[in-house]
């Protein structure tokens, strides 16, 4: 049940980062095959495969990523915010689902025992994970999703230089703090999951 509802949240992120561009007028996505659902146009290598496979043999626990939505931020009807949009599409569109999920959920449960019918888990396994997908895309650091929001408040050329060191050196401080907290137990990543158990908790009451 958990592969097909990670398969389900991180395609349809990196889909409607792409949709989004599409709609602000960039078809970068669109010819490059991106704009479908289909999981294999979607698949990174290392972040789909070989890493969450590692983790899951050394902690019991899987973190990894879809391969990323190409966008010409130039073709963007709104040159300053559209980045921006693009980038708050994907954690939008976790959100939804994990909406339609919990929903989904609260209809069946007088018929549905939660605790052992598959599809009830199913639908409580996939609105945390986007909750969790959802929270963890948010954080301002590249290249999640939440640093396009930060460089748009930062946006004037006096930011320049802190724009261009956290662009360059954030991929490889997020990789670090995932090895660090998979191997070191650090808890970071435990934290962003309760959050995302607490926010769905709170939605179910």
């Amino acid at each position: 049940m958990g592969i097909p509802a990670i398969l389900i949240a991180i395609v349809v992120h990196e889909f409607s980062h792409g949709y989004a561009a599409y709609l602000l007028g960039d078809n970068t996505a669109k010819n490059a095959g991106r704009l479908t659902l289909n999981p294999i146009a979607h698949i990174d290598m290392w972040g789909t495969i070989i890493i969450p496979l590692i983790m899951l043999v050394t902690s019991g626990a899987a973190f990894g990523w879809a391969k990323p939505v190409p966008f010409n931020p130039y073709n963007l009807k709104y040159p300053k915010y559209g980045p921006a949009i693009v980038a708050i599409a994907g954690p939008l569109s976790n959100l939804i689902i994990a909406f339609i999920a919990l929903m989904t959920f609260r209809v069946l449960v007088p018929t549905l025992d939660p605790n052992t019918n598959l599809l009830m888990m199913f639908l409580l396994n996939l609105a945390l994970l986007n909750v969790f997908l959802m929270v963890f895309n948010l954080v301002p650091v590249p290249p999640l999703d939440g640093s396009k929001v930060l460089f748009v408040i930062f946006s004037d050329l006096k930011y320049a230089g802190f724009r261009h060191a956290l662009e360059t050196q954030g991929p490889f401080i997020l990789l670090t703090v995932i090895i660090l907290d998979n191997f070191l137990n650090l808890g970071i990543f435990g934290g962003l999951f309760k959050l995302a158990l607490s926010i769905v908790y709170k939605l179910l009451l």
